[in-house]
This record gives C-alpha cells, structure tokens and sequence, in this order.
C-alpha cells in the first residue's frame, strides 16, 4: 500500500486514536499531521483544514492575544450632547459601541447602534436608558471559553480589563470566529492602514500579513523592495518557501517574524520584534 492510498490515512487515525502519546501537544501535532496527509491525499479540502487548525488554534490563544486595543476602540462618551453621538456612530459604522463616564476604564454599558434611530421619534429619548450591560472578561480567559460564553449568554461583544482593573480593550464574537474561518468581511469593512501595525506593550508589533512592504518601511524603518512582493506575507513566504505554520519564527534581516495566526493558503497575522543591537 502507498502513501498516497486513502486507506494509508485510516491507517494512520486509527494508530493515532488508539496509541498513547507522552503529551497531549504530540498527540495534538499527530492528529494534525494526519489531517493534513488527509488534504492531500484528497480527503478533505483546503477550507476543512483550515478551519480544523483554528479550532486548535483557538484552543491556544487567549483573549490577549486577539483584542482590540483601547487606543484603537470606538468609544462613546455618555456627557457628549446626541447631536455628537450620531455623526461619530454613522462614521464608525460599527453595531456595537462601549460607553464611559468620566475615563475609560468606567465603562457603564454598550450602545446598540440601532437604538439611535429611537431619538428621531422620541423627544424624551435619554440615551441612558437604552445601554445594554457591559460583560467584562480578564485578558488571560482563553478563548475556547470565550467563544462558549458568547453562545450561551448571547453577547457579541465583552469589555476586556488587565491585570490591574484597567480596560486593555474589546473582543467580539466575530474576532473569535475569524480565528477559525479567516477573515469575516462585512459591508462596513474597509482597508484602514492604521489597524494593520499594533505596537504592543512589549516593544513588538502585531501585523496583518496583508500590510504593505511600503508600509512596514515606514513603520519599522525597514528598507524592503521588491518587484515581485507587495505584502508582508509575501515576503515571509518567499524567505522560507512554503506558507509557515502558527509559531513559526522567521528571521529576515534585522525582523524576527512569529506567525501567530496562518492558515494553508495565507498568513493572516504575524508578531514582529527588531533584533537587538548589538552591544559594543
């Protein structure tokens, strides 16, 4: 029997369910091998799998990893008049809005964007009166049981606080699926260059694969060029020449490149930190 008989890949499911490897990270490794074998060999297509590695995926991150920081956040402030609040909403154009009082780590409830439309009519309208209740989770929750938490509790969005009490940022349902099933664009989605490079608190940056190499000169003070490679993830691509994995390192010039989230086709976020000088 060859290789690439589908039987060779039953065979290897079964010796991977019934064996006892040392750790559950091996016997996670297996399986996934086993199921890439499966793409290809035909089993399963290129979207199974890639939706079956951001189940595992997902399995390892936290909400750290995945928030959205405070700086970038769509705040509302309560003691701002309506006639403020509106335009900023319409230019958001998000559904959701997080709403504080005095600083931003008082969060006192969510605006429904929809709730809007009810100071047309109503000449009473308090905009008080129509927040929804803030759920805030610590950054360390892990993300698997975020995502059962938002099923269950029927929320979209949760108030992500730090170590100290403080807001960090938020995360949405829709970040959490995105890890499994990629990117979810909807009508309101737009390429805002701003979003693609987030410096984080430990000196690196957090970048889309799809950032510019004209962008990640400016940014990072780099001096790629090339005719043939628009992105980041091309570049990362072309060094090692195949799509990486998740926690991947890559070292290309003075960059030292961690794929945080990839899937068989692309490379969709990466951590990038400059090495360090050396010392004279």
């Amino acid at each position: 029997m060859t290789d690439s008989d589908p039987k060779s890949f039953f065979n290897r499911l079964a010796n991977l369910l019934y064996s006892k490897p040392e750790t559950q990270a091996e016997k996670r490794k297996e399986l996934l091998e086993t199921l890439r074998l499966a793409k290809s060999e035909g089993l399963i297509d290129s979207d199974a799998l890639s939706m079956i590695e951001g189940v595992f995926q997902v399995s390892e991150l936290t909400v750290k990893d995945i928030l959205l920081p405070r700086a970038q956040i769509d705040w509302v402030d309560i003691q701002d008049p309506i006639d403020v609040i509106v335009p900023s909403v319409i230019e958001a154009a998000h559904s959701r809005f997080p709403v504080f009082e005095g600083n931003r780590d008082n969060v006192i409830g969510i605006l429904l964007a929809k709730d809007l439309l009810r100071q047309a009519v109503d000449k009473d309208f308090n905009l008080r009166d129509w927040l929804r209740p803030a759920v805030f989770i610590p950054d360390s929750k892990p993300l698997g049981v975020l995502l059962k938490d938002f099923r269950s509790n029927r929320n979209h969005l949760a108030i992500v606080v730090d170590e100290y009490g403080g807001v960090a940022g938020i995360v949405t349902i829709e970040d959490v699926l995105e890890q499994i099933v990629g990117d979810i664009e909807d009508e309101h989605d737009i390429d805002d260059e701003a979003d693609n490079i987030v410096s984080t608190s430990d000196g690196k940056f957090r970048i889309r694969g799809m950032t510019s190499l004209e962008q990640i000169n400016e940014v990072l003070g780099t001096d790629f060029i090339d005719e043939d490679i628009d992105t980041i993830a091309g570049l990362v691509i072309q060094q090692v020449g195949r799509v990486p994995k998740r926690g991947d390192i890559i070292e290309i010039g003075e960059l030292v490149c961690e794929i945080q989230r990839a899937d068989p086709r692309q490379i969709h976020i990466l951590v990038i930190h400059k090495k360090p000088s050396p010392s004279l």
